[in-house]
């Protein structure tokens, strides 16, 4: 349950949730878990999108469009470590201090972080489809996605605390 206690602080300081992370000791397996149990709730976010696609065009099977959204989140996995990666570079040019580590983690855990976000936004677009409503749920989730990632990236790249020594 500490992971559900860290999302839910994270919405009232994340900065200090990845201070917390950050604190820890170094583990790319515990990075790796972040971001494995992000895409695990994001896919199964999509499920109600998914089975209205399937309802609305029945020549598509659901078990072919889940096994479809399964491979493509598993298809962009290495792309979000060059993400992370490609972002702690270009800190640097504005001094960043930290390391491709704390850049991956505050990647990976913003994507966590903003999971929930992720589910109510794939049952606004299950249950009511796509328009205004899914729209606005859309922006929100980049939004809060786009303030987790820059609380992170702040504590890990240019924080006294969050630079390596």
């Amino acid at each position: 349950m500490a992971a559900v206690d860290d999302i839910l602080r994270s919405y009232r300081r994340p900065g200090e949730v990845v201070r917390a992370h950050l604190g820890r000791a170094r583990s790319e397996p515990r990075l790796f878990t972040l971001l494995f149990s992000a895409l695990v709730v994001i896919f199964v976010g999509q499920w109600p999108r998914l089975a209205r696609q399937a309802f609305e065009t029945p020549d598509v099977p659901l078990p072919g469009l889940l096994l479809g959204t399964a491979m493509a989140l598993a298809a962009v996995t290495p792309f979000i470590y060059l993400l992370a990666w490609l972002v702690g570079q270009g800190l640097r040019i504005f001094r960043g201090r930290g390391d491709n580590y704390g850049s991956r983690l505050a990647l990976f855990w913003a994507l966590l972080a903003v999971s929930p976000l992720m589910l109510l936004q794939g049952l606004v677009l299950g249950l009511i489809g796509p328009g205004l409503q899914a729209n606005v749920i859309g922006g929100i989730v980049f939004a809060v996605f786009a303030l987790f990632w820059a609380f992170g990236l702040k504590v890990t790249q240019f924080d006294a605390a969050g630079a390596p020594a």
